[in-house]
């Protein structure tokens, strides 16, 4: 069972690159907000993935809820601030 959780684990890993990388090259802010939230949470449950590999999911489920608390918590103050700014949809020029 800890091998499938493992494997599990760093399949998720490598599939969090899509979202890097929408997060780091997305041509608007919202892409990226999205991107970032999508790392949130892959991250949350890997965290969860980590706690039954070490036998300890009671501390890490507090953890991983504590990230995605604070993530959620982020994404939606950075959001409301874009939004007033009227930032959300624009391209962003480099």
């Amino acid at each position: 069972m800890d091998n499938l959780i493992l494997y599990s684990a760093i399949v998720l890993a490598i599939l969090m690159a899509i979202p890097l990388y929408r997060a780091v090259i997305g041509p608007t802010v919202l892409d990226r907000f999205m991107g970032v939230s999508a790392i949130g949470t892959q991250t949350t449950v890997l965290l969860i993935m980590i706690g039954f590999m070490y036998h300890r999911v009671d501390m890490f489920i507090d953890i991983a809820l504590a990230y995605a608390l604070l993530n959620f918590i982020s994404v939606l103050a950075a959001s409301r601030y874009f939004h007033k700014q009227k930032g959300l949809t624009e391209e962003i020029k480099s």
